[in-house]
């Protein structure tokens, strides 16, 4: 399952990708992938990947959890509004069609 919705927020899992020449959102078939210029050290990513997401889809970075995978390429993130034109938002930059 790669995106899971709910009225608290959505879930999204996706895949890292640090030290990458640009920040950004590519959907492949079975994953999302988030290329990230910043390096995999000391969660230097991790925080790349929030600021990145929040400014994308303007939510505050405070909304955005990594809920898994915080030392893995593989992540679970859940961005936390209820705000369904947002919700909307991500879904449709992070799933096709």
């Amino acid at each position: 399952m790669l995106v899971k919705q709910s009225k608290d927020g959505i879930l999204v899992n996706i895949k890292i990708v640090p030290n990458s020449s640009k920040n950004d959102i590519v959907l492949e078939d079975e994953f999302v992938k988030v290329k990230i210029t910043a390096q995999p050290i000391e969660g230097k990513a991790n925080k790349a990947l929030i600021e990145f997401l929040s400014k994308k889809f303007k939510i505050p970075k405070t909304s955005i959890e990594i809920v898994k995978g915080e030392t893995n390429k593989e992540k679970t993130l859940f961005f936390k509004t209820d705000d369904t034109e947002k919700q909307n938002l991500i879904l449709s930059s992070l799933t096709k069609g």
